[in-house]
Order: structure tokens, then sequence, then C-alpha cells
């Protein structure tokens, strides 16, 4: 199934599974418990970010390539940071340039998210996809000056800008889609492709990250795991591939579909 969350004709939120014309079976009860799609065919009048998370736990340098293009060494452990809940976007809507607190540095990273369906403790990697609710398609947006220069050598001030994180189309279910580590997934900015691999190069694979993020640590439905980027990020690149004003960014992984944004200046 497909679980997307969006406004209806009439601006009501809704959550519903995803059909093949675009319009949505109206899901009845809670997707973190017992949910079921109704015979309600509903327009999608405006596509959402398919959860509103509890908190976004995300891994750095979980490409191998990655890992090589910015001449770091492969972690002993996951690398683990965090990112503002309200850094989340919705899809089609725009990527804030900050300006504010400005940033000339701000960069792409195609993620897969995963999204935990219900509490989670000291789980073991061979039980670890029960606990998971669905996957989707992430842009983990940084401000490479805020994360490398000026944030006090943690990551999170240039990760946790508003618009930060745009997470979708939809919410793919475990049994959908198969095998979390045989995506293709790709960045394509004004359509030119500057990201393309597979999640086969993570170093640390979905169910070991999530027995590791679960150690002595409960991770709450609504939790939401990004899982590293690939190579080919734009501080990488010679010279430097940054986001500006008037870029469109898409996202794509195989069985999810394209997240795509539009790139704005903050206003005043």
């Amino acid at each position: 199934m497909k679980i997307i969350r969006f406004e209806d004709s009439a601006g009501h939120i809704q959550t519903g599974a995803l059909q093949p014309d675009g319009a949505a079976l109206r899901l009845e009860g809670d997707i973190f418990g017992k949910f079921v799609p109704t015979r309600r065919k509903l327009a999608v009048a405006k596509l959402l970010c398919p959860v509103v998370p509890t908190a976004i736990l995300c891994i750095g340098l979980n490409y191998r390539r990655h890992a090589a293009e910015t001449k770091a060494p492969l972690p002993e452990y996951p690398v683990l940071f965090l990112k503002n809940p309200s850094s989340v976007q919705n899809p089609d809507d725009p990527i804030e340039l900050p300006r504010h607190l400005a940033s000339s540095q701000v960069d792409y990273e195609a993620e897969l998210a995963v999204v935990i369906g219900k509490r989670a403790k000291n789980v073991r990697a061979a039980r670890a996809l029960d606990y998971v609710l669905g996957f989707t398609a992430a842009n983990d947006v940084s401000a490479r000056d805020w994360q490398v220069r000026w944030g006090g050598s943690q990551w999170c001030r240039g990760k946790s800008f508003d618009t930060f994180c745009p997470l979708g189309p939809a919410l793919v279910t475990p049994e959908e889609l198969g095998d979390p580590q045989a995506l293709a997934i790709e960045t394509r900015v004004n359509g030119r492709i500057l990201q393309q691999s597979n999640t086969a190069d993570m170093i640390f694979k979905v169910p070991e990250l999530i027995e590791f993020l679960s150690g002595s640590t409960t991770l709450l439905p609504g939790t939401v795991i990004l899982t590293g980027t690939p190579e080919g990020v734009g501080m990488a690149r010679r010279p430097p591939r940054w986001l500006v004003a008037g870029d469109n960014v898409e996202i794509q992984i195989e069985k999810i579909g394209v997240l795509r944004n539009p790139v704005i200046e903050e206003k005043p």
C-alpha cells in the first residue's frame, strides 16, 4: 500500500491509500495502530508530507562511495545527528534558502527514510522490519557553512532550518516495497542527474540502523530515520554545486516515487 496525507477539496486533512488515477481511498483508524481503507474515494487537492514526525534521526556517511568522495574513513558505528521536526516540508512546497541566519552553501541529499510504526526498544536486527510502518523519500537539505564552520562542531544547526526536510510523496508499506537494500536512488536538479546510486551501497543496512538506534533508547511511533545519502552531493563537486533560488530539486527512489521541491529565498 502507498499511504498519503493530503488535503481534500474541502481543505480537510485526510489519510488515504493512493490509487493509480491519483485519487485516494480514505483510511479509517490510526496508521500507528489499526487502520483499513474504506470505499470512500477522495480527490487529492494538495499532497502533504506522509507523516508528521515525532523525531527525525539521521545517519551520516552511510554510503561507501559518499564516504570516499568526502575522504572520510568508514565509520565503526552509525554516525547519528538530529534534525528539528519543524524542518519537515511537503512535496511540491519550496525549500527556503536561509537569509536571517544566512547561508550561501545549501546542499541537497537524497535519502531513503524509514518510519517507525510502533514503540521500539532494544530491537534485534532480525526483527527490525516488524517495527517499520513504511518507507518514503527524503531530502536532507544541509547548509554546509553552518554545518561545518559555524555550528560549534555539531551538525544540527546546518541541518534544521525550516523546510530542510522534504518528505514524500508517499509512505510505502514494507510488503509493497520489498527489500530496502535494492532500490535505485537519484537526485536531479533542473533535470540534471547529480546523484545516482543504489541503497545496496549502504554501510549499515536498515535493520542494523534500527537495532543501533533503539539500543537503550525508545523509538516512538512516527520516528523518521534518514538512512544517509549517496555520492554526488554539491559540496563534493568541483566547483561545488550549491542550490540557488529558481532551482527545482527532484529526489527519486525506486518503488516510492518522485519528491519534488522548488527552491526560493527565505522571505524577510
